[in-house]
C-alpha cells in the first residue's frame, strides 16, 4: 500500500472496453490519476460494432432471475451486481443525457439504438474527470516492476503504483480482443482457465448440396430440444439460421454452452428440431399419414403442414432415404429431427468467449495474488453470459468492483486528496 501524504496515485487502465471504462470512472472519481492504454486506434471498438444492429445495454427481467443468467459462477457475479445491477446501469445511462425503453423482449436499449452517442457522451465525461489515454499502446508485460508497451514511437517503460487490467476475452481480436494477455500472466503463476467460445454457431458438416441450397436461410418457427446440464430433454423455442457450416442465431447462442461443454465431454453432442412446434404430434402423424394420391410426399408435406424450403431440405438432409419414405419414422422426424453438432465455431467468430483468469486466482478486492497490485476485470475473468445485455451488464459491474478494491489497495479517496 502507498503512501496517501501528498501526490495522488498514479494508476494505469490496460484496455478500454466497458470494465476498463468504468474502472477508469470510478477510479478519477476516487481521486487517483487515470491514464488508459489501449493497442487499438480509438476505444471500445467491439462495443460500438455490437451496437450497430441496437445497442442491448441491459434487460428488465426481475434482479433474481437476472442473476441466475450466468450460471456457475451466479455467486461471483452477482457480488458485481449487487454494487451496480442492472438498474444502476440504466440510471448510469440516464446521467449521461441518454434516455433508455426496454423493448418486447424486456431488453433494454438507448432510445437512439446506437452505441456511438453513449460512448461520445461517456468519453467527454471522463476526460473532463482528468483520464488520459494512450491509443496504439499494446501492453507488453513487465520490465521489472514497470509496464512494457510498444507504441508507434517505439517501446517504453513506465511504473504506476496499481495497474487494472480490463483485456477482454478472445472473440473478435480484429478489435482487439486478442488474448495476447494469457501467456504475459501465466509466466507470472497466475491460473488461466482456458478460452473457449461463448454465444457460438456449431458446424454440423452439411452435405455441399443443402449447404449449397439453404446456407443463410432462417428457420423462424421452430424449437429445439436438447439435454441440459442435468441430463433431462430440455425445449426452447425461436429462431435461429443454417449457415453454409451448420447453425448459429440467437436461440443456438442461448444453448451454446451447454452444447459446447457436451462436444467438449463426449465429441459431438445432438440436438433435436421440432420443424412444427405449433403441432401436437398427434396433428402432424394425422397429416402425414393422409392419403396424397400421385402427390410427391414434399409436395404433401407443403400442402398440409407447411413445410417447404430449409425445412424440407432438413428432412432430406438428416434423413435416409428409407427413414424419409416411412411415414410413420417422417412423422416422429418432423417433431423431433436429430442434428449433430460436430464443434463449436471458432472463438473469433464468437460473440464472446468463456474462460479466463481464474476467480481463484483473485483476493477480495479483485486483486491476483500472484501480482500484487495488479487487478482484473471485464471479460478476461472466467464467466460467461447469455446475449441480451448480460454480458454488457457484468462487464460495467466488474470494473467498479475492481476499481473500489484497487482504491483500497492504495489507501486513497476523494476525502485523502
Amino acid at each position: 500500500m502507498i503512501s496517501t501524504a501528498q501526490t495522488s496515485p498514479r494508476v494505469a487502465v490496460i484496455g478500454g472496453g466497458p470494465a476498463g471504462l468504468m474502472a477508469a470512472e470510478v477510479l478519477a472519481a476516487g481521486g487517483v490519476q487515470v491514464e488508459v492504454f489501449d493497442a487499438m486506434p480509438s476505444v471500445a471498438r467491439k462495443f460500438l460494432l455490437a451496437g450497430k444492429g441496437g445497442m442491448n445495454i441491459t434487460h428488465s427481467e426481475p434482479y433474481e432471475d437476472f442473476v441466475r443468467r450466468y450460471g456457475a459462477r451466479s455467486g461471483e457475479v452477482g457480488a458485481w451486481l449487487e454494487g451496480f445491477g442492472p438498474g444502476a446501469v440504466r440510471d448510469w445511462i440516464h446521467g449521461l443525457g441518454i434516455d433508455t425503453f426496454v423493448g418486447s423482449s424486456g431488453r433494454v436499449f438507448p432510445t437512439e439504438m446506437k452505441a456511438a452517442p453513449l460512448l461520445r457522451a461517456w468519453l467527454h465525461r471522463l476526460r473532463e474527470g482528468g483520464v488520459r489515454f494512450h491509443m496504439r499502446h499494446r501492453w507488453l508485460g513487465w520490465d521489472g516492476n514497470n509496464l512494457r508497451f510498444a507504441t508507434p514511437e517505439g517501446e517504453r517503460s513506465e511504473g504506476f503504483d496499481a495497474v487494472l487490467l480490463a483485456l477482454g476475452g478472445a472473440s473478435w481480436p480484429r478489435l482487439g480482443s486478442d488474448a495476447a494477455w494469457v501467456p504475459l500472466l501465466a509466466a507470472r503463476s497466475v491460473e488461466v482457465a482456458p478460452l473457449v467460445p461463448a454465444n457460438c454457431g456449431f458446424d454440423t458438416d452439411w452435405s455441399p448440396h443443402f449447404s449449397e441450397k439453404h446456407a443463410g436461410a432462417p428457420l423462424i418457427t421452430v424449437a429445439v430440444e436438447y439435454e441440459d446440464r442435468a441430463g433431462q430433454r430440455a425445449r426452447r423455442q425461436g429462431q435461429f439460421v443454417v449457415t453454409a457450416t451448420g447453425i448459429e442465431g440467437s436461440l443456438v447462442y442461448a444453448l451454446s454452452s451447454v452444447l459446447r461443454d457436451q462436444i467438449a465431454a463426449r465429441g459431438q453432442t445432438t440436438v433435436w428440431l421440432d420443424l412444427v412446434p405449433d403441432l401436437d404430434a398427434e396433428r402432424v402423424r394425422a397429416e402425414v399419414l393422409r392419403p396424397r394420391g400421385s402427390r410427391s410426399m414434399a409436395s404433401h408435406l407443403q400442402s398440409r403442414l407447411g413445410i417447404k424450403g430449409v425445412k424440407a431440405g432438413l428432412l432430406r438432409e438428416c434423413l435416409s432415404q428409407g427413414e424419409y419414405q416411412d411415414e410413420e419414422v417422417l412423422a416422429a422426424a418432423i417433431k423431433a429431427l436429430p442434428v449433430s453438432l460436430k464443434r463449436p465455431r471458432p472463438i473469433e467468430e464468437a460473440i464472446s468467449s468463456a474462460g479466463g483468469v481464474r476467480f481463484e486466482a483473485l483476493d477480495a478486492n479483485g486483486m491476483l495474488r500472484a501480482v500484487p497490485g495488479v487487478f482484473v476485470a471485464g471479460e478476461m475473468l472466467d464467466w460467461e453470459a447469455p446475449t441480451g445485455g448480460y454480458l454488457l451488464t457484468a462487464c460495467f459491474a466488474s470494473g467498479r468492483a475492481a476499481a473500489d478494491g484497487l482504491l483500497r489497495y492504495v489507501g486513497w479517496t476523494t476525502s485523502t486528496r
